[in-house]
C-alpha cells in the first residue's frame, strides 16, 4: 500500500471514528432528552390528578376528574390493590393492560430498552411515591406513570398512560440520519485526507521523479524546485533543500571522478607513447648505432620509472578514497627527515640544501607515509627551484605541535594557483611543457597523509621568490626527548 493510501486511511479512519462518536452522543442526548421530557409530563400530570382525586368527594367527581384528564393527553387509570380495573378516561380502551401492583413494588422493565437505562433526576425523584412502566401494544409502545392514591380507603392506584409511537419514530429518524452523517463524513474524510497527503506528498513525488531522471541521464546539475519561504519551511521542503545539497555533492565528485579520469589516462598515455615509440625504433632498426640506441633505451627506462611512480601515486590516492586505515606506531620525525635528505640530495642539480633547525620530535603515526609526505615537498621545492638556488628545511616545536618547514627560492606560485595546487593533476603549467617529470599527485597526497595524522599542510608563495610549504604534526605524548637544538645554524648539505 502506498504512503497517500495509508495516511489517506488514517486521516479518515481518525476523522471518521469521531464523526461516528460526535453522532453516537448525539444520538444519546437527543433520546434521553425526549424520554426525559415525557416522563417528566406523566409524573407531572399523575401528580396533578392525584390532587384532583383527593379533593374528589363523590364517585361522579371522580369520574370528571378523570374524564377532565384527557384534556392532558395523556390516558388515566385507576386500579384496585389486586390490580383490577377500577375507572379510566375513554380514550384508553386501545392501551394494553398494566400490571400496576408489579410495577409499583419496584419490579418494573427497564424504561426503554435499545438505548440503555437514561435515569434522569425527574425519574429517580418521582419514585418516591411512584414508579415508571413500559408496556407493548399490537402498534407501538405505552410509557405510564402508576401512583398510589393515598387517602383512597381501598388502597387504589392510578396509572397516568402516554404513547411512545411519534417518540419512537422521531428517534428512529434521527438514529438513521445519524449512520447516514457517519458515513457520509466518513467517506468525506477519506477523500479529504487522500487530497491532503497528495498534497503534502508532492514534494516527495518531485524528488522521486527527480531520482529517477538523474538516474537514467546521469545529469548531477539538476535540482529540486522547492519553495521554502515563508510557512513553506516545513520537514518535506528541508528534505528537498537536502536533497540539493546532496545532488551538488555528487556532481562536485562526478565532475572530479570524470577529471581524474580524464588527467590520469592523459598521463598515463605520455609515458606510454613514448616507451611504444622507442620500442618501435629499436625493432625497427636493428642496425641502430650504439649511442642512439642507447638514447633510446634510456628514455624508455625514464618513462617507464615515471609511469611506475604515477601507478603508485595513485593507488595511494585509491587508497585514501576507500579509506584504508594507517598503521601506528612512534615515529621520530627527526630521523625520518635526516633519512629524506640523504636521499634527495642525489636528486639536486646545482640547487643547495640546507638543514636549518632541528628539534628532536616525535608523533604516533606511519613512518612510510611520513618520510612520503617529507620526500614530496623536498622533492618539488628542489624541482622547482633553479640551479644555484637554495632549499632549506627545519623541524621546530609549537605549542604541542611539530612543525616541517620546507623553503626554497624557486620559481613560485602565482595567485590565481595557489588555491588550485592540492587538487589532483593540477599544474600550474596547463601545456606542462615545462613539467620536471611530477605526476601532479605529490600535493594531494601529501595533504591526504598530513590529514590522516591529524595534521595539515600550508603553502606560501611569491612568484620569482620562492615557496615556504609547512606541515603541521601532532606531537605524541612522550615525544620530546630533549630541547636541544641540532643545527642551529644552517648546515650545507650539497650543492
Amino acid at each position: 500500500m502506498s504512503l497517500r493510501h495509508r495516511l489517506a486511511l488514517s486521516y479518515g479512519g481518525l476523522t471518521g471514528l469521531l464523526i461516528l462518536l460526535v453522532c453516537a452522543y448525539s444520538f444519546a442526548v437527543h433520546s434521553r432528552a425526549h424520554y426525559d421530557e415525557i416522563d417528566g409530563v406523566l409524573a407531572s400530570s399523575a401528580e396533578h390528578v392525584a390532587e384532583e382525586l383527593a379533593a374528589a368527594r363523590t364517585p361522579d367527581e371522580r369520574t370528571g376528574v378523570v374524564r377532565a384528564s384527557e384534556l392532558l393527553g395523556s390516558v388515566v387509570r385507576i386500579y384496585g390493590a389486586d390490580g383490577t380495573l377500577h375507572l379510566q378516561s375513554e380514550n384508553g380502551v386501545s392501551v394494553p393492560p398494566l400490571a400496576v401492583h408489579t410495577a409499583v413494588a419496584g419490579a418494573s422493565p427497564p424504561p426503554y430498552p435499545g438505548i440503555g437505562r437514561l435515569a434522569p433526576a425527574l425519574q429517580e425523584a418521582a419514585r418516591r411515591r411512584g414508579s415508571f412502566g413500559l408496556a407493548r401494544g399490537e402498534d407501538q409502545r405505552w410509557r405510564s406513570y402508576e401512583l398510589p392514591l393515598l387517602l383512597s380507603g381501598g388502597g387504589e392506584y392510578l396509572a397516568v398512560i402516554a404513547p411512545l409511537g411519534p417518540i419512537d419514530d422521531s428517534v428512529r429518524r434521527f438514529g438513521q440520519l445519524m449512520i447516514l452523517m457517519a458515513v457520509v463524513g466518513a467517506a468525506l474524510a477519506f477523500l479529504a485526507g487522500w487530497l491532503i497527503a497528495a498534497h503534502a506528498l508532492r514534494p516527495v513525488a518531485v524528488l522521486t521523479d527527480t531520482a529517477g531522471t538523474i538516474a537514467r541521464s546521469r545529469e548531477f546539475s539538476r535540482r529540486v524546485v522547492a519553495d521554502v519561504a515563508g510557512s513553506a519551511r516545513d520537514e518535506l521542503t528541508r528534505l528537498a533543500a537536502t536533497f540539493n545539497e546532496m545532488l551538488g555533492s555528487l556532481e562536485q565528485a562526478y565532475s572530479a571522478q570524470k577529471r581524474f579520469v580524464s588527467d590520469a589516462s592523459h598521463e598515463l598515455r605520455a609515458p606510454l607513447t613514448v616507451i611504444q615509440a622507442n620500442l618501435e625504433l629499436l625493432r625497427d632498426r636493428p642496425d641502430m648505432p650504439v649511442g642512439d640506441r642507447e638514447r633510446a633505451t634510456d628514455e624508455a627506462a625514464r618513462e617507464a620509472s615515471r609511469m611506475a611512480r604515477l601507478v603508485a601515486d595513485l593507488l595511494a590516492l585509491a587508497r585514501a578514497d576507500a579509506g584504508a586505515p594507517l598503521r601506528r606506531g612512534p615515529v621520530e620525525l627527526d630521523r625520518v627527515l635526516m633519512d629524506v635528505v640523504g636521499e634527495v640530495r642525489h636528486l639536486a642539480r646545482g640547487q643547495r640544501l640546507e638543514i636549518g633547525a632541528l628539534e628532536p620530535s616525535a608523533i604516533m603515526g606511519d613512518p612510510d607515509r611520513i618520510k612520503q609526505l617529507f620526500l614530496i615537498l623536498v622533492d618539488n621545492a628542489v624541482r622547482y627551484t633553479r640551479p644555484g638556488g637554495r632549499v632549506r628545511v627545519s623541524l621546530r616545536q609549537q605549542g604541542g605541535v611539530a612543525a616541517f618547514v620546507v623553503e626554497d627560492t624557486g620559481i613560485g606560485i602565482t595567485p590565481g594557483d595557489l588555491p588550485h595546487v592540492f587538487e589532483r593533476f593540477y599544474r600550474a603549467d596547463p601545456a606542462r611543457s615545462r613539467d620536471p617529470g611530477g605526476t601532479g599527485l605529490g600535493l594531494p597526497i601529501a595533504r591526504w597523509i598530513a590529514g590522516q595524522h591529524g595534521g595539515s599542510v600550508e603553502l606560501e608563495s611569491k612568484p620569482g621568490r620562492g615557496t615556504t610549504a609547512t606541515v603541521w604534526l601532532p606531537l605524541a605524548r612522550d615525544a620530546g626527548r630533549g630541547a636541544s637544538v641540532r643545527g642551529a645554524s644552517a648546515s650545507p648539505v650539497s650543492a
